[in-house]
């Protein structure tokens, strides 16, 4: 039997590809439309446009949320593969027009500009004078997004829980995520504090396309316990605003080593395992696509200035 499609030029949209990989990533709408920066309609119709084109449906409802069809499911491993290509592909053409191909693209969370990217950048400046870095400074699901699209070489952020197959990561570090509150909160003074405690309090969070966000959500849910009450939504390193929480009974997320410095004064972490994060902090690039020699030289110098015992093994 052949292809409904076969001799037929299809009008696909990129705009449509992109929703549908979004989706598939993330297993719901609404969570796709935050991290694109789209209305919930207009990724929806997206969505139907290319099955439209397709001929096939691309996902069915179950309790887990959007799930790939049986069909589906290989057409969105070959083309996150080809998306990221295609992504290579203009970002070396724009290249090529502005004389920069030598230019290495970087995407750093603000959390560890300073701790990690600094030190090896200044390093890599001595090394090679000569070479040019463009620098994308952002949450960490914004860093993967750009990653994929091919818009950096690679990325130096909190590696995810688990890592998409079309991604590869290097850990350099760890760094826990601490819910915190000012010093002096009722809830330090609670001889036994349990994560029920936290059920009527008021939060500062970042949005629901953040990583750290959705992992506050799973572990209250994990505890039977409702969402957050975030009355204090922030969408990026809410390192500026920390104020609000010195100053307020708000509950709050923050790395231990930030809760360590200077800009953890005044704050404290909730003394309970369940207000702890385990994370690790790393390096990520594609899957199959070789970094330029400048990005291997920088990842070179960031493994071997990693904290003792806390590299790659």
């Amino acid at each position: 039997m052949e292809s409904p499609h076969k001799g037929m030029a299809m009008a696909l949209r990129l705009d449509d590809l992109d929703y549908f990989l979004a989706v598939a990533r993330h297993r719901t709408v609404r969570r796709a439309a935050v991290e694109l920066a789209v209305s919930q309609p207009a990724l929806t119709k997206g969505i139907q446009r290319l099955e439209a084109e397709l001929g096939f449906p691309l996902f069915h409802r179950s309790r887990r949320g959007m799930e790939l069809t049986a069909a589906s499911a290989r057409f969105f491993e070959r083309l996150a593969t080809l998306r990221g290509s295609l992504g290579e592909a203009i970002k070396e053409a724009a290249d090529l027009h502005l004389g920069e191909l030598g230019t290495l693209h970087v995407g750093v969370s603000p959390l560890y500009a300073n701790q990690l990217f600094v030190p090896a950048c200044v390093r890599l400046n001595q090394e090679r004078p000569a070479a040019r870095v463009s620098v994308l400074i952002h949450l960490n699901d914004a860093l993967l997004t750009a990653l994929r699209r091919g818009d950096i070489d690679l990325s130096i952020n909190a590696l995810p829980a688990e890592l998409p197959d079309d991604l590869r990561a290097l850990p350099l570090m760890t760094d826990d995520l601490c819910l915190v509150v000012r010093e002096g909160h009722p809830l330090l003074a609670r001889r036994r504090l349990r994560l029920k405690a936290l059920a009527q309090a008021q939060w500062m969070l970042p949005g629901l396309a953040v990583a750290a966000r959705r992992a506050v959500e799973g572990r209250l849910a994990e505890a039977g316990l409702p969402p957050p009450q975030v009355v204090v939504e922030v969408n990026n390193t809410a390192a500026q605003l920390l104020d609000l929480v010195r100053h307020s009974d708000l509950v709050s997320l923050m790395s231990a080593a930030m809760l360590s410095g200077p800009a953890g004064q005044g704050l404290a972490a909730l003394p309970m395992a369940e207000a702890r994060f385990r994370r690790q902090i790393g390096i990520v690039t594609r899957a199959g696509s070789a970094l330029p020699p400048l990005g291997q030289r920088l990842v070179e110098i960031l493994a071997g200035a990693a904290p003792p015992g806390q590299g790659a093994a």
